[in-house]
């Protein structure tokens, strides 16, 4: 039994399946996922679509489906009685799950950790409980989990196992710059008018530019469409329906939501401006829970504040579009920053964590 509960974990979940059966072909999957799990196999009997939220008072809403389909997640563990149950990120739910699951005595892997080292780190007592081995992909992961004498094993980040590097030159013309407002309609109804607002006073600084804007399949491909019409004779935009490394390739920097895309854009090599907004409560309340300084991912594994981070109010048009002009206008800047992200992928270690996490799913099984 597998569950993702977001994007991002459902890709990854079908690249772990695909590996998993590479070595061993007599395995049945079911479980949450969306449309990567379903294609590589899964039975899916929730779709993780219907799950994904953001902020911690965005959940409310999504109470009713989220307790519904931990029900069913519940039902199916005592039903089936799996040989192995596999968790991937999404941990408020898949903790849940855990604890059902280690009352019947069924092995669990957890791939992809929470972040527990930045928020809320009395979770980890929880885990050692009722994780039996954690696939973590951040290299100061394992050295979290070790102090706590719970089995982790590093495996490296997913995204090497498909993202490319663009080798980026400086160049005059025409510039493009991607949008990339999230997966989940929450974000989007957040993010996505201040993204289209900052194109245009972006607009109005540059002459010739383009903008490309990701559309995510998990998201309300309606509103994105209303939302962007009126701005169709104003800007120079392009939707892209596509793999976001679509937009990657193209762009000379990307405005970005925070999430595992600013990892993506960082192997990539690609400079960005990470924005989030979350509703007022949800701030307020993760200011006070959150240990680190940072909240993009690339910076956290940096270290250090290597790409400009707008949070909440700071995520204004007017921020964004002179964050975004200091950027443009400094070539120097952006092959400094080009050079420093590029070092994140080493960092992530190497390609093949899907390879391994089902290494450890399949010695799990046996």
């Amino acid at each position: 039994m597998i569950i993702a509960g977001e994007a991002s974990g459902d890709h990854h979940g079908a690249r772990l399946v695909n590996a998993m059966e590479m070595e061993k072909n007599n395995l049945v999957f079911c479980g949450i996922g969306g449309k990567s799990m379903k294609k590589a196999g899964v039975k899916i009997l929730v779709d993780a679509a219907e799950l994904s939220v953001v902020g911690i008072t965005e959940v409310f809403a999504k109470f009713p489906t989220i307790f519904k389909a931990l029900a069913v997640a519940k039902r199916l563990l005592k039903s089936l009685n799996p040989d192995l149950l596999i968790l991937i990120d999404y941990p408020d739910f898949n903790l849940r799950v855990a604890v059902a699951a280690k009352k019947m005595r069924i092995p669990v892997l957890y791939y992809i950790s929470p972040q527990i080292w930045a928020w809320r780190q009395g979770r980890v007592k929880k885990i050692g409980k009722i994780i039996d081995h954690m696939a973590v992909i951040l290299p100061f992961e394992e050295i979290f989990y070790t102090e706590h004498d719970i089995p982790v094993t590093f495996v490296g980040h997913p995204l090497l196992d498909s993202s490319k590097t663009f080798c980026k030159v400086e160049k005059s013309g025409q510039q493009i710059i991607g949008l990339l407002p999230g997966s989940r309609n929450s974000e989007i109804t957040k993010l996505l008018p201040v993204m289209l607002e900052s194109a245009v006073l972006l607009q109005e600084n540059f002459g010739d530019i383009k903008f490309i804007l990701s559309v995510a399949p998990t998201v309300n491909k309606q509103y994105v469409e209303e939302a962007t019409e009126k701005f169709s004779s104003i800007i120079n935009l392009e939707l892209n329906a596509g793999p976001v490394v679509k937009v990657l390739e193209q762009s000379r920097l990307v405005i970005t939501a925070s999430g595992t895309v600013t990892l993506e854009t960082a192997i990539a090599g690609i400079p960005m401006i990470i924005v989030y907004k979350v509703s007022p409560v949800s701030f307020m309340l993760g200011k006070l829970m959150i240990k680190v300084d940072n909240i993009g991912l690339v910076n956290l594994i940096a270290g250090k504040t290597l790409v400009p981070e707008l949070i909440q109010n700071e995520a204004s048009p007017q921020n964004i579009t002179a964050t975004a002009c200091r950027m443009l206008n400094d070539p120097i800047l952006m092959e400094d920053i080009r050079n420093e992200l590029l070092k994140i992928k080493n960092i992530l270690g190497g390609p093949g964590a899907s390879l391994e996490v089902a290494k450890i799913a399949l010695n799990m099984l046996s």
